[in-house]
C-alpha cells in the first residue's frame, strides 16, 4: 500500500472533502481523486461513496483512515529512526485549556523557535473533553487538559499521557463571607445554603464540589455555569453564589479566598497524545520541552 495515498485518505476522514486535502496538501483535487481511486484499487474494496456533488467514506474506509492513524506514525518513527540525527520538522497542532497554552505553552515558543525553526506549532484554546474528542479525530496532535486529584479523568488505552504540574484551588467567596472551618470539609459545609458557581464547558470542578459537599453530608445546589474565571469572580463579587478559584490567579475587589486543606483540590495539568504518536520527532520535542 502506497502510504502518499494512505495519508490523503487520512486527510479526506479529517477534512471532510477533497478540495480541502487538495489546499493543505499542496496538490491539485484531481491529484486527490486519481491517488484515492488506486488506493482503493490496492486494497481491492470500496473507499469512498457519493453524496450529491461531494464523497464521504464507506465504513471500510472509514476503518482504514483511523488504522492509517497509527500505520503512518509507524512510518514517521521508522524513518527517525533510520536518521536520528535529522532536524526534526513539522506542523505540531496542540489544543489546550488556557492556563496550560499561557503557562506552558506560550513560554517555550521563543526558544523553540531559535533552536528548530522548522517546527510550527498551531494552537487552540478548547476544554478538556473537546481536547480529547480532537485529538480521538486526529485534528491535533497533542492536548493539554486537566483533572483534579479529588476527581480524576479516565484515559483509554488509545492515548498516552504525561504529568504536567499541579496548582492548589481554593474556594472564592463574596468579601463580607464568614470563613468558614479550620478543614475543606467544614469550609464548604459552611456554605451548605449558598448557590454554587461551576464550569460551563466542563465538569471536573462540579464533580470536586459534589465530591466534597457528599463528604460534608448535603448535595451542592449548582445555580450558575461559567466559563471565565472573571466571570466567576463576577458572579461572586455580585453575592451570587461561590465558587472554586485557583489560588495563584489575582483576586478582583469583592471577592475573597479561602483555601482548602484536609483535603485540598489540587488541579493536575496532563499532556495527551495518541499511541504510536510518540515517536514523531516534532512532537516528542515539544513534549518533552513541555515536561522539563
Amino acid at each position: 500500500m502506497e502510504t502518499r495515498r494512505l495519508e490523503l485518505l487520512v486527510a479526506l476522514a479529517r477534512l471532510g472533502s477533497m478540495r480541502e486535502v487538495a489546499d493543505e496538501l499542496g496538490v491539485t483535487t484531481s491529484t486527490v481523486s486519481q491517488q484515492l481511486t488506486a488506493l482503493a484499487q490496492e486494497t481491492g474494496t470500496a473507499l469512498l461513496e457519493p453524496v450529491g456533488r461531494r464523497v464521504r467514506l464507506t465504513p471500510a474506509g472509514r476503518r482504514l483512515a483511523d488504522r492509517g492513524i497509527t500505520i503512518l506514525a509507524a512510518v514517521d518513527a521508522a524513518w527517525s529512526d533510520l536518521d536520528p540525527t535529522a532536524e526534526p520538522a513539522g506542523t505540531v497542532r496542540v489544543a489546550g485549556f488556557a492556563t496550560a497554552i499561557r503557562r506552558s505553552l506560550l513560554p517555550l515558543l521563543a526558544d523553540l523557535q531559535r533552536s528548530h525553526p522548522a517546527i510550527r506549532l498551531l494552537i487552540a484554546e478548547h476544554e478538556p473533553a473537546e481536547a480529547l474528542d480532537l485529538l480521538a479525530d486526529d485534528t491535533i496532535d497533542l492536548a493539554l487538559v486537566y483533572d483534579y486529584a479529588l476527581a480524576p479523568r479516565t484515559f483509554d488505552d488509545r492515548v498516552e499521557t504525561t504529568p504536567l504540574w499541579t496548582t492548589r484551588w481554593a474556594l472564592g467567596v463574596p468579601a463580607d463571607a464568614p470563613e468558614g472551618g479550620t478543614t475543606a470539609l467544614d469550609t464548604v459545609a459552611a456554605h451548605r445554603h449558598d448557590d454554587w458557581i461551576v464550569n460551563s464547558r466542563n465538569d471536573a470542578d462540579e464533580r470536586v464540589v459534589a465530591a466534597l459537599a457528599a463528604h460534608a453530608g448535603f448535595s451542592p445546589r449548582i445555580a450558575h455555569r461559567a466559563d471565565s474565571l472573571d466571570l466567576v469572580q463576577d458572579l461572586i463579587a455580585a453575592g451570587l453564589g461561590v465558587g472554586l478559584l485557583p489560588e495563584d490567579h489575582p483576586v478582583r475587589p469583592g471577592v475573597h479566598l479561602i483555601s482548602l486543606d484536609e483535603p485540598e483540590v489540587l488541579l493536575r495539568a496532563i499532556a495527551v497524545v495518541g499511541r504510536g504518536r510518540t515517536e514523531w520527532a516534532p512532537l516528542a520535542l515539544v513534549t518533552a520541552r513541555l515536561t522539563r
